[in-house]
């Protein structure tokens, strides 16, 4: 397992105040956005197709300028301590792919020395990194001859074994199996706890199960931001009834119906009003569970049906 050796911080700290970028005088893509998040952990990005999240990441990594407003990374100013801020951070575009004429182990090694790292550092650091991500026995091989999610993993390497404080992954697991999304959520969960990575993802799921904070972002704007429990305490319909039964009817104008199939009807509702149904099901011997909402459930919720994000711009 990769061992970082680096001036230890209590937390690390993201912050910025009335951010704002415009795409050609006319597109928003980031609107008066305000946030301070000081942590060690995972901090997931989630919004619609075209919501502002890669513009996020590429101004607060030093990317792309704003607008207007400021963004801070560990109280260093990304504009005017641009330089500073990009010792401190380690960033996986979107768009990243490796170079086809190197193999893995020579774009990781080479990427580490290029942050300072001496040769024989690079590589065994390196080495570990592949090896962690499920790549060993491939090092040696021209990164062209991988898979589109291998490329994927080998960027996410390259980071992940820098000894950055900060690290961006701009939708990391795009193009990966679930198989090897785990693998990639097993590792991050590992190196959280002396940095702060910063997640941005298509997938619900995987916000939910890594993210210690999760930010949801609409048309450049903040629509919310909180542990997943502070998100579910402020919807209208925090848990969800699934009976199992045939052709289930409710009337009930305070909670959602949503027959899955003839024999299987979810219910979204408050605690009161779930809890006010289990009486009549036990009464009448129908099989059921409550779970809290999910964060597709709660997302919806915010923003209307994760569907419709296919009518969205892309992201910017």
């Amino acid at each position: 397992m990769l061992q970082l050796k680096r001036q230890k911080r209590l937390s690390m700290r993201i912050r910025t105040e009335e951010l704002s970028k415009t795409y050609d005088r006319k597109h928003r893509a980031l609107e008066s956005l305000s946030i301070d998040v000081n942590m060690n952990g995972i901090f997931s990005v989630i919004g619609r197709n075209g919501a502002g999240k890669t513009t996020f990441v590429r101004i607060m990594s030093t990317e792309l300028l704003p607008t207007s407003g400021r963004g801070y990374i560990n109280e260093m100013d990304v504009v005017d301590q641009a330089d500073a801020v990009r010792q401190d951070i380690a960033v996986v575009p979107q768009e990243a792919r490796p170079l086809p004429w190197l193999t893995p182990l020579q774009t990781v090694s080479s990427y580490l020395m290029w942050r300072g790292y001496s040769y024989r550092e690079a590589n065994e650091k390196g080495k570990e990194a592949l090896r962690e991500l499920g790549l060993e026995g491939k090092e040696n091989e021209k990164s062209r001859k991988l898979s589109g999610g291998q490329k994927r993993k080998l960027m996410a390497a390259t980071v992940i074994s820098s000894e950055a404080h900060i690290v961006f992954l701009d939708e990391p697991t795009t193009g990966l199996d679930y198989l090897s999304r785990k693998e990639l959520w097993q590792l991050l969960s590992r190196m959280k706890k002396d940095r702060l990575i910063i997640l941005t993802t298509h997938y619900l799921e995987e916000a939910e199960i890594l993210g210690d904070q999760i930010m949801i972002i609409d048309h450049g704007k903040l629509v919310d931001l909180g542990t997943i429990d502070n998100l579910r305490n402020k919807v209208k319909l925090p848990y969800v009834l699934k009976v199992y039964a045939e052709n289930f009817k409710l009337e009930d104008d305070d909670v959602q119906v949503h027959p899955v199939s003839e024999r299987e009807t979810f219910v979204y509702g408050s605690a009161s009003k779930i809890y006010g149904l289990i009486p009549y099901l036990v009464t009448n011997k129908m099989k059921f569970t409550v779970e809290e909402a999910s964060l597709s459930n709660i997302f919806e919720q915010y923003l209307g049906s994760a569907e419709d994000e296919e009518n969205e711009e892309e992201d910017w």
